[in-house]
């Protein structure tokens, strides 16, 4: 019998860690709510949450040592997954309300309002993954996924002008506009929506990441 995977859902108070939680086992792994450093490092993957602002959730993330979790895990090649604020908080800035702040800025780039006839993005809705995507591997190309969000990045600004090195695949969707619905870089990926909430299409995606880990 093959071991199950360990995951993290790093609790650092903004994020349905639930969900996430019985989502996650659901897909096959051994799954652990934790807000504590040495598990969230040792774990196979680690999951990183989001809801609400980002300024608020980079105040938290940074006051549970969260953004030392993810640098680390990340230098030593170990998977990390963000999900809604969590993906949008992996980028340079994010601007709300006229607010700037900083996020983890493990990929350039701004979070900023979408603009769109209705806001927030509440809903399922398709997304335009690559062809090679192994986040949406075995998934149909109109599978729907559950968005809610009125914020996201609307350019890919990461150029890899490193040919040995894999580019990164960008998964895109539209609500008024495109904006980035999901990235997979290496070992870090991340969904603007949320899987834990998409029904079998999110089971099916959380349990290509575990098949990765």
């Amino acid at each position: 019998m093959t071991e199950r995977k360990k995951v993290v859902v790093f609790d650092y108070g903004f994020g349905n860690v639930r969900s996430a939680e019985r989502a996650l086992a659901r897909a096959g792994a051994e799954v652990e709510i934790t807000g504590d450093y040495e598990t969230a490092m040792n774990a196979d993957g680690l999951l990183v949450p989001g809801v609400g602002a980002f300024a608020a959730c980079m105040t938290g993330l940074r006051k549970a040592r969260g953004d030392w979790v993810v640098e680390r895990r990340l230098a030593g090649g170990r998977p990390v997954m963000g999900i809604c604020v969590g993906m949008q908080i992996l980028f340079g800035r994010g601007i709300e309300h006229g607010v700037e702040a900083e996020g983890l800025d493990e990929w350039p780039g701004t979070v900023g309002p979408l603009k769109a006839d209705v806001v927030p993005h509440m809903g399922w809705n398709t997304v335009e993954a690559p062809e090679d995507s192994r986040l949406f591997a075995g998934l149909p190309a109109d599978a729907r996924y559950y968005f809610v969000h009125s914020y996201a990045v609307h350019d890919w600004e990461l150029r890899t002008t490193n040919p040995a090195m894999a580019a990164p695949k960008v998964t895109w969707a539209t609500h008024g506009e495109r904006f980035v619905a999901a990235v997979e870089n290496g070992p870090l990926w991340a969904t603007q929506f949320h899987p834990e909430k998409s029904g079998d299409a999110g089971a099916q995606l959380l349990t290509n990441w575990i098949s990765t880990l």
